[in-house]
């Protein structure tokens, strides 16, 4: 069965058509200790939980490594479940990306839905398949690709966020707008993301969402087209690295919303992206995301983190840019010069 996206405007009901198409002789939710507080009181009530075991890990980046993934692991086990029970990931991209790692590994795999409770989650972690942990350093290290059996997206959970988790997840928004067609790109240049009109946001989530399960659905291993999702992410996820060795962790999306203006200049001065449209992402990144602080003598680690990267082949790090919006070319390469000035446009700019 393939994953199936909900736009829930009733949870419950949702939630009860999800679980009953799934095996389930036992319930568990896997929780962080911020969303058990601040999202699981929405599902307070629900008949259809009545018998879950709720499984609680820590909250943020920090703890999405082996450690956790194993503590998951023992909870399921010391409290009875079989290859037939269904674990229900209520939570932002560190729980459905371990909550899913987890499930899609536990006596071989069990059935798992995800409910994603950031915007970051709605828009990217919880729909694709990709689950997986941060190891040796290194982000998403080792996974698998795994499918949920539902996605329930329900946007009341968005009010349970700050200004800093809102504009994560529109970080993923942006490179989903700049893959897809001008309209969009309009919308979301436009959007007020200081003070967001929820409602609004909802249709947007949708749009967003339609986008990355086109691409997934066309290549769902990421052979091909699917890498067009890396857009922003192989110099943004060395910025991430680079913020974790150093104890200052950033946003998943803020980090893609920095890679995204380095990406964005490769992507003019190689594949003749329009500088105007450059311009105007620099503009809405820097007028609404915190500065990210680095100096030239950090160029080197952040070159060596990339080198890491799983997209790479061989010896050169592979890019995706664009010629234009929705103008996409995969598998494109870039020197050590050319990446270092790329660093360069963001830090000047």
């Amino acid at each position: 069965m393939e994953q199936r996206v909900i736009i829930s405007q009733n949870l419950e009901a949702d939630l009860v058509l999800a679980i009953s198409e799934c095996e389930h002789d036992k319930l568990f939710i896997l929780t962080d200790s911020t969303t058990r507080q601040l999202c699981l009181p929405k599902l307070a009530g629900f008949f259809c939980l009545r018998d879950a075991h709720v499984i609680e890990i820590g909250t943020t980046d920090t703890h999405k490594d082996i450690n956790t993934l194993a503590h998951v692991w023992k909870e399921l086990g010391d409290n009875g479940a079989t290859r037939h029970s269904c674990l229900i990931n209520l939570g932002g991209g560190v729980v459905t990306d371990l909550g899913g790692f987890a499930a899609s590994t536990f006596k071989r795999g069990i059935d798992f839905i995800n409910i994603p409770t950031t915007l970051l989650a709605m828009v990217d972690a919880s729909v694709g398949g990709k689950t997986g942990i941060n190891f040796n350093g290194l982000k998403n290290e080792v996974g698998v690709f795994s499918d949920s059996k539902f996605v329930i997206l329900c946007t009341q959970f968005l009010d349970t966020l700050d200004y800093a988790n809102i504009s994560s997840g529109y970080g993923e928004m942006i490179k989903h707008g700049l893959i897809s067609n001008a309209a969009m790109w309009r919308e979301l240049m436009g959007f007020d993301l200081q003070q967001p009109d929820l409602a609004k946001l909802q249709n947007m989530v949708a749009d967003s969402v339609r986008v990355k399960e086109r691409v997934v659905e066309e290549d769902p291993f990421e052979k091909g087209i699917r890498k067009a999702l890396n857009l922003g992410h192989t110099i943004g996820h060395a910025f991430e690295s680079w913020s974790l060795e150093h104890d200052r962790p950033i946003l998943h999306g803020h980090a893609v919303a920095y890679g995204l203006v380095c990406e964005l200049y490769l992507s003019a001065v190689k594949a003749g992206f329009p500088t105007e449209t450059l311009r105007q992402a620099l503009h809405f990144i820097k007028d609404n995301y915190p500065r990210l602080a680095y100096t030239c003598d950090d160029y080197e680690e952040f070159y060596r983190l990339m080198k890491h990267d799983k997209k790479n082949m061989a010896d050169s790090i592979n890019f995706t840019l664009l010629r234009g919006i929705g103008d996409i070319a995969i598998n494109q390469t870039a020197s050590k010069e050319e990446i270092y000035e790329a660093l360069d446009f963001y830090r000047e700019n």
